[in-house]
């Protein structure tokens, strides 16, 4: 394996988008990634899977944890330099949905735990891994956004403004680290067990945008998680410098060259 290959943490790794990102991660980009997620179990599943599909076990760490915890990010990012002696890239992909309500019918601490999970486990995530990043020669932070961060949904409102926090944050890292490639990407509306959550709990706060999300879901309309996985991975492998400091949706045309061809 070339020292060439670059070293990864991906969070939120064990499932969905993140699982996706970290099998393409390996298996398109000869990657060696550290995944972390809450579910060991999961994640355990997932090096099976690496080391019996795709012969490359030794290639993929597992931290299980929860990533707004700075003992289990810190923990990540050592893992990854003692072992390989470096991190090119982060993917900031942990992210939830709930509390789907009104701002009205919502608490504040839902909102705070929300916000712990999609903007500020980011943050420390960055904090953490900046000081390598900014050595690495193609060093990036990749951040999984969302189209809500732009249209306001009902009962999204804590869900959205994380998003659009996010955004802000991408703007300001392009700005103050010049080095390191800073992107945030809106996956889509994608299969993976958000949408669940959408189609289980939301009909109530969401009123008449709630038929949007059933009827892609019916008619076989949502993305494959292996799209914006994909697209995740080769950012973070190949960074675009260019493109460092924006948002851009999986099927913007600068993203084209980052999607998995057919």
């Amino acid at each position: 394996m070339s020292s060439a290959s670059p070293v990864i943490i991906i969070t939120g790794a064990s499932k969905g988008i993140g699982k996706a990102a970290t099998i393409a991660a390996l298996e398109k980009f000869n990657a060696r990634v550290v995944a972390i997620a809450r579910s060991g179990d999961l994640l355990n599943e997932l090096h099976e899977h690496v080391s019996k599909v795709l012969n490359k076990g030794d290639q993929l760490e597992l931290v299980a944890g929860d990533a707004t915890n700075k003992d289990i990010v810190q923990k990540a990012v050592d893992t990854a330099v003692q072992k390989w002696g470096r991190l090119d890239s982060v993917i900031a992909n942990a992210g939830v949905l709930e509390p789907v309500a009104t701002v009205a019918e919502s608490s504040i601490e839902d909102w705070k735990k929300l916000f712990d999970v999609n903007f500020f486990s980011v943050i420390l995530l960055a904090q953490i891994a900046l000081p390598h990043l900014r050595k690495a020669d193609n060093g990036s932070i990749v951040i999984v956004s969302s189209g809500a961060a732009l249209k306001g949904y009902r009962g999204w409102g804590a869900y959205g403004s994380s998003k659009a926090a996010i955004n802000h944050l991408t703007n300001t890292l392009g700005v103050e680290e010049p080095n390191v490639t800073t992107v945030a990407l809106r996956p889509g509306v994608v299969d993976t067990g958000m949408q669940d959550t959408i189609r289980a709990v939301g009909a109530e706060a969401m009123k008449d945008d709630h038929a949007k999300f059933v009827d892609l879901h019916r008619e076989g309309k949502l993305i494959d998680p292996k799209t914006p996985g994909h697209i995740l991975s080769a950012l973070a492998c190949n960074p675009p410098k260019e493109l460092s400091g924006r948002f851009f949706s999986w099927d913007d045309n600068e993203m084209k060259p980052y999607q998995p061809s057919v």
